[in-house]
């Protein structure tokens, strides 16, 4: 995951320290490198000698030998970072790192957010993106003191998250070993993904679905919100979906029917009746979870957010269709890009007049703790060097006049 991350730094690390392009590798050598490199400048407890040592090695092992001295070279002029980079924030930043995180977004990533956001916020961003986020855990609200109690018992320190009556924000101990014996009482999940489904305010009885469920995470969530009625969960791929029945099993009330539903939602979709309530969250660039997911930023290209908004788009058309008279549906993204966000969202209420956007000020009054997070058009907006979770983006969208926002008032 380091070398992920700082793949770019680390790339830039191997020419300067070698004098040779990055082309000159074999991908092999390269890869063997950037690991080499990673464990000397960024971690504190693997001695260099065994660093150089094993890469030598693993340069033999892949069939490499005539590479082995020059990555021995390369390795022994590599020199430790000073000062290290901290797990999270961007509080004190050296501007040698700075340097280095700018070098690990790409060039056209990098220039997006300085032309949307401004070029300290684009610095801010690439540094938050870096680095490794913290681990937030949803609980059953109701009984998030009590595991609390227990994860402490366990060494698991924990906070209360800020905006998330479900979250914990992990401050020490490993939690994955409680994961098994907590089954249907804690997951692993953002904050910001968290209040998402919030937003949707389904009530009991409604029929609600969740478009593009799959691993299940937020659909879970929904079922518990819900507390009676149907949901039908649906996902275009067959084992993302095995998945999300996997994972929602622990959560479901029984007062709830879930239907997971294999289908493509950018097709019409195949349902003889209405929603009271629908979940949107539409496959995307994922900018806004680069530090949970690094692999994204060197597989991305510009071009695929023009893609990625028509497949959005489409979606997001469909599900209006299905959107009962006085419905919500809530549209959202971990994109950080308004191609895929609010120019998304403007171009398909242009065409839909019985839809409309709900207001920053009716949401605050709805949510009046989530108020900070909603911008002056209504938009749900989060991002990594501003609130410390995920960059999420959600539009909340009613159909018809002001019947879901007056009953909810």
């Amino acid at each position: 995951m380091g070398v992920l991350r700082w793949r770019g730094e680390l790339d830039f690390q191997i020419e300067q320290l070698s004098g040779k392009s990055l082309r000159y590798f074999d991908s092999e050598v390269a890869i063997i490198l950037r690991m080499g490199i990673y464990q000397i400048r960024f971690l504190e407890k693997i001695p260099k000698r065994a660093v150089v040592n094993e890469a030598v090695e693993l340069a033999k092992a892949a069939r490499k030998r005539s590479a082995a001295g020059l990555v021995n070279a390369v390795l022994r002029k590599c020199q430790p970072a000073t000062p290290r980079p901290p797990g999270e924030g961007a509080g004190g930043i050296d501007p040698e790192l700075l340097r280095a995180a700018r070098r690990s977004t790409p060039a056209w990533l990098w220039k997006r957010w300085e032309a949307n956001f401004g070029a300290a916020a684009a610095d801010a961003l690439a540094w938050a993106s870096n680095a490794v986020p913290r681990t937030t855990l949803r609980v059953v609200p109701r009984e998030r003191e009590q595991i609390r109690q227990e994860l402490m018992s366990e060494g698991i320190e924990t906070e209360l998250s800020k905006y998330a009556n479900s979250g914990l924000w992990v401050s020490s101990g490993s939690v994955p070993a409680s994961l098994s014996r907590l089954t249907g009482r804690v997951a692993i999940q953002d904050e910001a993904s968290q209040l998402v489904p919030l937003l949707l305010a389904p009530r009991p009885g409604e029929r609600v679905l969740d478009l593009c469920a799959a691993p299940g995470i937020k659909a879970s969530q929904l079922a518990g919100l819900m507390g009676s009625g149907t949901l039908v969960a649906s996902d275009l791929n067959a084992r993302r979906l095995r998945t999300l029945a996997k994972l929602a099993a622990g959560w479901i009330p029984s007062t709830v029917r879930m239907f997971p539903m294999q289908l493509d939602a950018a097709a019409e979709l195949p349902f003889g009746c209405t929603f009271d309530r629908i979940l949107v969250d539409a496959p995307c660039s994922g900018t806004g979870t680069l530090a949970r997911n690094p692999e994204i930023k060197w597989r991305l290209r510009e071009n695929d957010l023009v893609r990625l908004a028509q497949l959005q788009e489409k979606i997001l058309r469909r599900a209006l269709k299905v959107l009962a008279p006085g419905g919500r549906l809530v549209y959202a993204t971990c994109s950080l890009e308004p191609e895929e966000n609010e120019q998304a969202v403007e171009r398909v209420l242009r065409e839909v007049a019985e839809c409309r956007l709900v207001s920053a000020r009716e949401l605050s009054s709805e949510f009046p703790e989530l108020a900070p997070l909603f911008d002056s058009h209504g938009y749900f907006r989060t991002r990594p060097d501003l609130q410390a979770m995920d960059g999420f983006f959600a539009a909340v969208i009613v159909r018809g006049g002001d019947s879901c926002l007056a009953e909810a008032a």
